[in-house]
């Protein structure tokens, strides 16, 4: 079985979770005798490649474009420029997007000149016009490469996914990692929805990765029941072991916060938690490991609280850096607002670090050895976060169980779910 898969990040150059789940489904699939070709806008040279063949959008010559293909294209443009309000684009670049039509047919003339496009594989300010031209080469990927089936990550690979699938026939299978629900809560983002929508409802098949994402798909975006299924996201096991060697450096105990600072994350509910913790126990120390739009207001909120002393902003981390930190925790906490799934308590768990998580995450339908909290009792998490750092026979409770409870979750396992769904809509096709 031959799939190509579309995706935005792969490791070890990520933003959050999707590049991560990625690398361990590929690596999972690859185990089960399933080949693929994994579409990157970009690809840096340092990607690890054994179970995989990395094709890098910005490498492939649309220098001759068939008149079929343009029509696919401009089939899908008005998805682009479905709202003024895109992402990342203010209003001034959002007319000249819409004024170049760099997808509508009447520019044939331009498309003698183009030869490859080139992408920052990032989220800035031309992330929609990186989407429509990621669409534009998936068209010719797809009518050159040979393969079965045809996988899309996430909404901003969807429209590729799409094209592919119209230019080649083959069936589309979408994977849901988060909608904008999650990322906006109810004031989301047109543009974005209508994308995910049109994914959705062009796919054979939608994986989402719990059971709380499998529920908006169905509720949000009137998929059918039976075409949604769930596959729960799973740990990478590969390299990842422990940093036995790492020094705190600090006499306290250390509690940890790991992913984008952004308000589906709920940082802001960790501040408050913590603040709670300190007028207890101070013998702790907070880290907030990561970064995005709300990092300035949670570092100005720490200093209103009067813990910024104790409080440690690290930025944006990544690989052996993220290992470090989690060797260096004596808890970690995950307090999402709306998290599909969450695998950085999974990643807690295996370097045997105790973990609180948020009862709307879709990682706790599969933990049991984990302390679950709404995210907005933050009364309910500081006693949680108390209780690990005080007890020790509760954090070794959760120490032994909790790691042994993530040695199953791998992700071989996942993808041989996700290899039966191939199957099932290839032989749907049948």
């Amino acid at each position: 079985m031959r799939v190509l898969m579309f995706g935005w990040e792969f490791p070890p150059h990520i933003s959050g979770g999707l590049g991560t789940a990625c690398f361990g489904l590929t690596k999972g699939l690859a185990k089960h005798n399933v080949d693929m070709a994994f579409v990157v806008p970009k690809a840096f040279g340092d990607e690890d490649q054994s179970a995989v063949r990395l094709v890098p959008a910005e490498d492939i010559d649309v220098s001759h474009i068939s008149v079929d293909l343009e029509e696919f294209w401009k089939k899908i443009s008005y998805l682009e420029v479905g709202s003024n309000l895109v992402p990342y684009v203010g209003p001034e670049e959002f007319e000249r997007l819409i004024s170049e039509t760099e997808l509508d047919r009447t520019e044939q003339h331009e498309h003698r000149t183009w030869h490859k496009f080139k992408f920052s594989g990032k989220y800035g300010k031309d992330l929609m016009k990186e989407v429509s031209r990621y669409a534009i080469i998936a068209g010719s990927i797809a009518a050159k490469e040979k393969f079965d089936i045809i996988h899309a990550h996430d909404w901003l690979t969807y429209l590729a996914g799409i094209t592919a699938k119209m230019v080649s026939g083959k069936p589309l299978v979408v994977h849901i990692h988060a909608t904008e629900f999650d990322r906006s809560g109810e004031n989301v983002n047109q543009a974005v929805y209508n994308i995910e929508k049109q994914g959705m409802e062009m796919a054979d098949m939608v994986i989402a990765v719990s059971h709380l994402t499998r529920n908006i798909v169905i509720n949000r975006y009137g998929i059918p029941e039976d075409k949604v299924v769930t596959v729960h996201n799973a740990v990478d096991f590969r390299g990842n072991d422990p940093c036995a060697d790492v020094t705190k450096n600090v006499p306290e105990k250390v509690v940890t916060f790991l992913g984008r600072v952004t308000f589906q994350k709920g940082p802001d509910y960790f501040v408050e938690a913590a603040s709670k913790v300190l007028k207890r126990y101070d013998n702790v120390r907070f880290v907030m490991a990561g970064s995005g739009d709300m990092l300035n207001r949670m570092i100005r909120r720490a200093a209103e609280l009067g813990i910024a002393h104790k409080f440690h902003f690290t930025g944006f981390l990544k690989g052996t850096e993220v290992n470090t930190m989690f060797a260096m925790s004596d808890v970690y906490v995950m307090p999402s607002v709306s998290e599909p799934f969450g695998i950085s308590p999974l990643e807690a768990m295996k370097s045997n670090v105790p973990v609180i998580i948020s009862k709307q995450s879709g990682v706790a339908e599969v933990l049991k050895h984990a302390l679950k909290v709404d995210f907005w009792d933050i009364d309910a998490m500081a006693d949680s976060i108390h209780g690990l750092l005080n007890y020790d026979a509760l954090s070794k409770y959760f120490k032994r169980y909790g790691q042994e409870e993530v040695n199953n979750l791998k992700w071989e396992n996942a993808a041989l779910e996700v290899k039966k769904i191939y199957e099932m809509v290839l032989n749907k096709r049948q």
